[in-house]
């Protein structure tokens, strides 16, 4: 777990200090043909250095990579650029080269076929820090099942219902791993490749996903032992639940307050489902580190006075 945390708070680094650059919008990068290629990272990715400058830069593009190899020189014009990615410091560039000596060049090239089958079932363009996050995600999911470790994903039934198509696309991605590597893939790990392939079309940090779902447990968790029950999660109260929990985060995350105008009306007929709305919010703020508007607390209420009309003690 320690090895886990350490190699997941390094690729963090290394994503997030990457500075993006839209074609055209580095005043550095010259019309000329005066880049060299560093390394093919997969025929989507290649690593460039600006002669004169030493810069070095991440190139994405479709094809970019195809054919090509490292010392030949390329237009910085050249239209298959995407999108491009400045490594500021020494430190930065030193970590990001560890980062893709330690990279399987068989797992980049498995991560751009998974990358190319997202594609074909999304019209959104896919986040640009899936071409890093996905292969360090399954180079270390490799690792873990060639040397005998569990893989438990406590949120797969959750993941499954609110992503059906990308866990479709996930069970698709575990096939070619499997394949490809001769190993096992168990639906737990089918799980978090979910969350990648959510991730690569919203641009919300898999991070959060596994946040918000370790939320929902927990509140459901509050909710069962409150009342002291047990919500089936095959039964429908429990995905309606679930689906509240979920949106009333997201508006929480969002800043989004919307006026509950029978929330003077519940505190007062509804005091239980009150007080435990009160917990919940109290639940929700330790974790996403913000206040609870009062409105959301009002509609958390009205939720659980559904549910209690169902489960009794």
């Amino acid at each position: 777990m320690q090895i886990e945390k350490l190699f997941l708070a390094l690729f963090s680094f290394i994503v997030y200090s990457i500075h993006m650059d839209k074609i055209g919008g580095d005043s550095s990068v010259k019309p000329e043909n005066n880049h060299r290629i560093e390394r093919v990272i997969g025929n989507n990715v290649i690593l460039v250095k600006e002669l004169g400058t030493d810069r070095e830069y991440v190139w994405l593009g479709k094809g970019i990579g195809f054919g090509t190899k490292a010392s030949e020189f390329i237009d910085a014009k050249d239209p298959r650029i995407e999108k491009r990615y400045r490594l500021d410091d020494r430190d930065q560039l030193t970590q990001y080269h560890s980062f893709l000596e330690g990279i399987d060049p068989e797992v980049i090239g498995i991560s751009e076929t998974i990358i190319a089958q997202i594609e074909t079932h999304f019209s959104t363009p896919v986040n640009h820090k899936v071409y890093f996050a996905l292969p360090s995600h399954i180079q270390f999911a490799i690792h873990r099942l060639r040397n005998g470790m569990d893989i438990v994903n406590p949120f797969l039934y959750e993941t499954k219902m609110f992503f059906p198509m990308e866990y479709k696309i996930a069970q698709q991605a575990a096939e070619l791993i499997s394949k490809q590597f001769q190993i096992n893939i168990p639906d737990d790990e089918v799980g978090f490749l979910t969350y990648h392939v959510h991730s690569a079309v919203t641009n919300v940090p898999v991070g959060q996903l596994v946040k918000f779902s370790s939320l929902i447990n927990e509140m459901v968790e509050t909710i069962e032992h409150f009342r002291s029950i047990r919500i089936p999660k095959e039964s429908m109260d429990y995905v309606r639940l679930v689906t509240h929990l979920r949106f009333s985060l997201e508006r929480v995350t969002q800043k989004k307050v919307v006026s509950n105008p029978f929330l003077k009306q519940m505190k007062k007929q509804y005091k239980e489902e009150y007080r435990l709305a009160l917990e919940l919010a109290e639940v929700m703020k330790d974790h996403l580190q913000t206040e609870i508007p009062e409105d959301e607390v009002g509609f958390l209420v009205m939720h659980l006075n559904r549910l209690f009309q169902v489960y009794t003690s």
